[in-house]
């Protein structure tokens, strides 16, 4: 839970691994280029800036199978981002973690879960993104991990994988909101409907407006929990507004709705921990998603107009 002034603990992660494009392992020094600490520091934050993991680059990485690309060094990165996730909780520190491309959310994910289990709590997932990232190998049309996350943390995944976490599945998918969504695989659908998992598409957010969705979502995150993550992919907003992203889908949120969604996730005061991820440099035009991407964390973390 953040009370502010509190601590946060800032954590890049490097990895393109779970993608067939390069240059998203350039996100997290992006980000920080775009003043990230800086701004949370000013809302009263002590922050820790822990560095990067150490990811190998997907040249000398060794892709392994087509069905689940580069698993092994992305599973060791995880491993390293649990257990730094970990530490951080278990220090009273709020865990930032900087991405890279969504796969890293396995190791956050982990690494919380492990926390949960010692602290003997329970914690939600909000999970913000245009795509499902519910595939599996035996779905996934390309065989990239980072399309593949979501069902790993929710127990359907490659089982190396989801034996990360101190137990499978890392979250409990009655306590999870995949929010935002408007691209879905055949397989991902299959997999969304065997869990029971709550899906808010865009097109609920355009009929309902996303006071009242993230009113829905925060109910099923936090309203049963001892608090939530908050997973955010910026290609969850429209490329109009962030252009470096991979893989990009038109008919997102406007930077608007994903401010409010970040303040509504401030004001809930139960997020315990966050990501935000997918930012690609080389697909960017002047770093503004990566500034986008700061303005977002700083209101998740109670940043306001007044």
């Amino acid at each position: 839970m953040i009370r502010s002034p509190g601590k946060i603990d800032l954590i890049g992660v490097p990895m393109d691994l779970g993608s067939d494009l390069r240059g998203v392992d350039m996100g997290p020094s992006a980000i920080r280029i775009a003043g990230v600490a800086g701004q949370l520091a000013q809302l009263g934050y002590r922050v820790r800036d822990l560095g990067n993991l150490e990811v190998p680059h997907a040249f000398v990485a060794g892709q392994g199978r087509k069905d689940l690309k580069f698993v092994e060094p992305i599973r060791k990165a995880c491993a390293q981002l649990a257990a730094a996730v970990a530490k951080a909780k278990s220090e009273g520190a709020v865990p930032l973690v900087l991405g890279g491309d969504h796969s890293i959310a396995m190791g956050t994910l982990a690494g919380l879960s492990r926390h949960a289990k010692q602290k003997r709590k329970r914690y939600g997932l909000l999970w913000v993104d245009a795509h499902g990232d519910c595939n599996t190998p035996k779905s996934s049309p390309s065989g990239n991990i980072h399309g593949m996350p979501l069902a790993v943390i929710l127990g359907s995944g490659d089982a190396r994988l989801a034996k990360l976490g101190a137990k499978v599945p890392m979250i409990d998918p009655k306590h999870t909101v995949l929010f935002g969504v408007r691209n879905l695989d055949p397989g991902e659908r299959k997999v969304v409907r065997k869990l029971g998992l709550r899906v808010i598409t865009m097109r609920q957010i355009d009929e309902r407006g996303v006071f009242a969705a993230m009113k829905e979502a925060l109910h099923v995150v936090a309203g049963d929990t001892d608090g939530f993550h908050l997973s955010f992919d910026i290609d969850s907003v429209d490329p109009r507004f962030a252009p470096g992203v991979g893989t990009p889908v038109l008919g997102g949120l406007t930077v608007r709705e994903a401010h409010l969604i970040m303040e509504l996730v401030a004001d809930s005061g139960k997020m315990v921990s966050c990501e935000l991820v997918e930012v690609n440099p080389v697909l960017d035009q002047r770093n503004i998603t990566a500034q986008l991407a700061t303005h977002f964390i700083y209101s998740a973390f109670g940043g306001s107009i007044l």
